[in-house]
């Protein structure tokens, strides 16, 4: 009889520690550099729509173009770790020739992907990539001092969705993907031309081993009219829409 206890203690623990180990095995999810690999001379070409305003902010005209961003070399962040630095060119239809017009920085840490635009810091993706985990993606951008230009990409909340299923980016039918929600605000009436209104939207989806795939941002800022002046955009104020045509 003074051996049941015993044995019971050591059914215990083994029923405990199994679970714990289950518990931790179902945790584990996809690498982030599953959704966003980094090699030298990988490319994705993406059709790229442009909405700008122009006439001091009364009209509104969308732009077509191709783009492509390659990856060209492995290169060193400002904290010493290692990143690789993205070469973006664009044309005008697919016969003319492609020209660079910008450069921009990604990273993939052990925890985050970021990606360095405008001397702006973008955390693009966190672990651990589950369904509705969220985070602060725009935390390192300057929203806050007087004469931030992008107030508007303040406490946006980034969130996963739709995380391992099969998605679309244009024609492509895409097995293993996941979409990130970084924004969907509307104050005012965008409805009344006689009230203040601002539209902020932006989300991303990434493919497995693909990476980015698919965009759709759009910032918005209406001011209304005042005695002697209409209702117009505010500067600043644009959108795009990236569709992936091609990778390798």
């Amino acid at each position: 009889m003074k051996k049941y206890p015993l044995f019971l203690a050591i059914a215990a623990f083994v029923i405990c520690f199994s679970a714990c180990k289950k518990s931790t095995e179902d945790f584990q999810t996809d690498l982030l550099s599953d959704y966003n690999p980094l090699v030298v001379g990988k490319y994705i070409t993406y059709h790229l729509d442009s909405v700008i305003y122009t006439n001091f902010g009364t009209s509104i005209e969308t732009h077509s173009y191709q783009v492509k961003y390659e990856t060209d070399a492995q290169i060193t962040d400002n904290m010493n770790r290692p990143a690789f630095r993205i070469i973006r060119y664009i044309r005008s239809s697919d016969t003319a020739p492609w020209v660079p017009d910008n450069s921009f920085m990604a990273i993939n840490d052990t925890y985050s992907v970021e990606f360095v635009e405008n001397n702006m810091r973008f955390i693009k993706l966190k672990s651990p990539v589950k369904d509705n985990y969220s985070w602060k993606g725009n935390s390192f951008i300057d929203t806050y001092s007087a004469n931030s230009e992008v107030k508007y990409l303040d406490d946006w909340d980034y969130m996963y969705d739709s995380v391992g299923v099969q998605n679309t980016a244009g024609a492509f039918t895409l097995d293993s993907c996941l979409v990130v929600n970084q924004c969907d605000r509307v104050d005012g009436n965008p409805l009344d031309p006689n009230a203040y209104s601002e539209i902020n939207y932006s989300q991303e989806k990434y493919a497995k081993h693909i990476g980015l795939v698919y965009k759709k941002f759009f910032h918005n800022e209406y001011q209304p009219p005042v005695p002697g002046h209409g209702g117009f955009v505010v500067t600043g104020s644009y959108g795009i829409t990236l569709t992936m045509i091609d990778h390798n």
